[in-house]
């Protein structure tokens, strides 16, 4: 039996499922336009899905327990950006309005921040650690390695990892 070309197959799980996945977003989101943009990233993920296997067809037995796994890790994503925006729009709230960044500034900083959160999610947790408490809590290397336990090589070997990860994950 021939397979129907995959873009009806997208087609069909969209006209089945788009309803319910907005509504159980609509219940994890703080408004109705965060709902309805993870719900258009799940589906355009599941787009790039099948535009990847060209020629071959879905294969997707549980369209909703496949839905929910990828709208997860999209908000899961979101919730940590917002976070992280939070932690910086708190500690821009507390520094002296001399200070202050223009509009444009911020926005290119909260990038350049996530741009790094991102690079440093991809690391094992002591590596990330390492880095966060050089260039965020100021700590000196000796410092970090009698902290977390570890030699002074080992924290070196985890910055250069951090740093490489950094400089690879840049545009």
């Amino acid at each position: 039996m021939p397979q129907p070309p995959l873009h009806t197959e997208v087609e069909t799980i969209f006209r089945q499922h788009h309803a319910w996945l907005r509504g159980r977003l609509m219940l994890r989101t703080s408004s109705h336009s965060e709902a309805e943009d993870v719900a258009s990233e799940t589906f355009l993920q599941l787009t790039e899905k099948g535009s990847a296997a060209e020629g071959e067809t879905l294969d997707i037995h549980h369209p909703r327990a496949f839905l929910s796994t990828v709208a997860k890790r999209i908000l899961i994503k979101l919730w940590q950006r917002q976070d992280l925006e939070a932690a910086y729009e708190d500690t821009l709230r507390h520094l002296p309005e001399a200070v202050a960044l223009s509009p444009e500034s911020h926005a290119m900083l909260v990038e350049a921040i996530c741009q790094i959160d991102r690079a440093l999610a991809a690391l094992p947790l002591p590596v990330k650690t390492v880095f966060l408490l050089s260039r965020l809590e100021g700590m000196r290397y000796p410092d970090i390695a009698a902290h977390m336990g570890i030699s002074l090589a080992t924290v070196e070997r985890h910055m250069r990892r951090a740093l490489l990860q950094c400089v690879r994950s840049v545009p």
